[in-house]
């Protein structure tokens, strides 16, 4: 049996509740991605060129520093990733996440919210901050809104075996 972890970053709680719908449809575990530096409003202002998150953005190599761990991420065979779309793109948090553990062997699955933009280059983006033996699903842009039934007949297109 898969042990399954829903792990997310939210800025503004959308992606927040999905990820906690999608742990209710997968039977997974929850962990929040924190940034160690929680992000104010102005640090999220897109519109300021000089803003935390446009600074970030801008810097590929950024790699925000994040607050807590995932207790025995060993034991997980499959992750969920979620994130919203910043830039076309996974926030740089996203990657700082990913690159604190070993996916060696794990199935990895990233999944999005956005005001209007696909998933973009997230999947390239993400996957160099695994190792080359991670197994990825592709990347999934879904509706805020979706319910946890819809959650689940996503899920069992996977085939997570």
């Amino acid at each position: 049996m898969s042990k399954i972890l829903v792990a997310y970053f939210s800025a503004g709680g959308v992606t927040a509740e999905l990820a906690k719908r999608l742990a209710e449809a997968a039977g997974a575990d929850l962990h929040e991605i924190e940034p160690a530096e929680p992000y104010t409003d102005a640090d999220l202002d897109w519109r300021n060129s000089r803003s935390r998150s446009t600074l970030e953005m801008q810097d590929k190599s950024s790699r925000p520093a994040v607050h807590g761990r995932v207790e025995h991420m060993a034991d997980y065979n499959t992750v969920f990733v979620g994130f919203p779309i910043w830039w076309g793109i996974a926030p740089t948090i996203v990657n700082t996440f990913l690159e604190s553990y070993d996916f060696s062997g794990k199935t990895v699955i990233p999944f999005a919210t956005s005001g209007g933009s696909g998933i973009g280059e997230t999947d390239r983006w993400l996957h160099g901050s695994c190792s080359t033996d991670t197994r990825w699903k592709p990347g999934k842009r879904l509706p805020e809104t979706a319910s946890v039934s819809e959650l689940k007949n996503w899920i069992q297109t996977l085939d997570l075996r």
